[in-house]
């Protein structure tokens, strides 16, 4: 299903109508609709090596608030039944939701979105689309702030150290046909520190598009591990964007597992405001029959003494394309930053295509930038070595592979989702 352009404004009506019965505050409907008058105006985000104009991206979501979660057992997709700080999303629907009293009485949010706009819309409405992403930044982005149809919200408050993993699981349900306009908002005030897990999964093989914005907003001090394994299902086409906002001194750690099925433009961008503050980027990706994958990551350093690293390797198969293009921009004022890149490409077909473009972009003196890629077959030394003692060749591969991939693996820290990710990735290679 694909809307014209033309047509977003007959939508403006049953956009009002759903905002007042998710009871949102006005501010958030004011955002819908100013968002929705824009989409005509704006261009979609340029993806250097990528034309995906005619994606079928635009897909209107079901606005009549009736449930998605039909049929779906969340169990399906988690390893245990135990207790776990953990949200579980049916389509739209939250199905779980799991937090800790003693979290609570300490003032941790953890919940769906549409809860937290009900009771916490000032604390939303300080980070919701307001630095990290905005609504008018292209097409897409003003598309997702008037369409999203659902998501959650983490706020983890002031100088609270906490070791156990806030875990989200999130299902498209492509059993019937509607568009997945999902939107995650993690916000981690002062000196704050936390680990952040997600999955992102499909049931079900309806032609469905998926829009997906996640924003994570680090104020002075704060650190935040995120960790993501994405497998959406290879009839969702999809845009999928992960933006951090750094204030002073904070990091954010990424770690992301790009698996999807489908065809996949992913925008992983973090801006480094505040003075000192750093993030790494961790992306593998495996990209398989006629899939198209592209992987656009960028690291801006607005703040003195900034610190951006940017690591992607990438395996293809058969008659796949992966992309992984890495941009480091340093802007004007921005003295003593710091900008690396890696980008990695394994080709494992003559069919396949892969490309690795470095991208750095210096404004301001006194920095430091570097960046290395490349893109090739597995090193024949290797397979020698482990074939010389007995290994089979196919198993050889596997290792040299999970080897190539295995600094993302290792920085999941939840061991489940770990070895998930790895179950994963040997499904795809010995799929071929």
């Amino acid at each position: 299903m694909e809307t014209k352009v033309s047509e977003y404004a007959a939508h403006k009506d049953a956009l009002t109508a759903f905002s007042h019965g998710l009871q949102e505050p006005e501010w958030m409907l004011e955002m819908r609709l100013d968002a929705l008058d824009k989409i005509d105006e704006l261009e979609p985000p340029v993806i250097e090596r990528l034309r995906y104009n005619r994606w079928p991206l635009w897909q209107v979501p079901n606005l009549t608030g009736a449930p998605s979660a039909i049929d779906i057992d969340p169990f399906e997709f988690i390893q245990d039944k135990a207790e776990a700080t953990r949200v579980i999303q049916t389509g739209n629907d939250t199905v779980i939701e799991t937090l800790p009293e003693s979290l609570k009485e300490k003032g941790v949010i953890f919940t769906d979105l549409h809860t937290a706009l009900r009771e916490h819309p000032e604390l939303v409405k300080e980070a919701y689309m307001t630095t990290a992403v905005k609504p008018d930044k292209h097409k897409i982005a003003a598309f997702h702030a008037a369409f999203m149809n659902s998501g959650l919200f983490l706020y983890v408050p002031k100088n609270l150290e906490i070791d156990e993993p806030f875990e989200a699981v999130f299902i498209q349900n492509s059993l019937v046909d509607d568009a997945f306009v999902k939107h995650v908002l993690v916000y981690a005030d002062s000196n704050s520190r936390f680990n952040y897990v997600e999955k992102f999964l499909t049931k079900g093989d309806k032609k469905n598009a998926a829009n997906i914005i996640v924003e994570v907003v680090t104020k002075s001090g704060a650190q935040v591990k995120y960790s993501a394994v994405d497998q959406l299902g290879e009839n969702s086409t999809v845009y999928f964007a992960r933006k951090g906002y750094t204030y002073r001194d904070s990091h954010i750690d990424w770690a992301l597992g790009v698996m999807n099925g489908g065809n996949v433009v992913a925008d992983f961008d973090t801006d480094l405001v505040g003075e000192g503050s750093t993030t790494d980027l961790k992306a593998v990706g495996i990209s398989s029959g006629r899939q198209v994958q592209v992987i656009d990551s960028k690291v801006e350093n607005y703040g003195n003494h900034t610190e951006g690293n940017i690591f992607q390797h990438g395996v293809i198969l058969d008659r796949a394309t992966l992309t992984f293009n890495g941009i480091g921009h340093i802007l004007k004022g921005a003295k003593g930053a710091d900008a690396q890149q890696e980008s990695r490409v394994l080709m494992l077909s003559d069919k396949a295509r892969g490309d690795a473009n470095p991208i750095l972009l210096i404004d301001e003196n006194e920095v430091t930038a570097g960046h290395a890629a490349s893109v090739g077959r597995v090193d024949p030394e290797e397979m020698y070595y482990l074939m010389s003692r007995g290994i089979e060749k196919a198993e050889a591969e596997r290792l040299v592979i999970r080897g190539f991939l295995g600094k993302v693996i290792q920085a999941i820290p939840l061991k489940g989702v770990r070895d998930e990710l790895v179950e994963t990735i040997e499904r795809k290679l010995t799929s071929r």
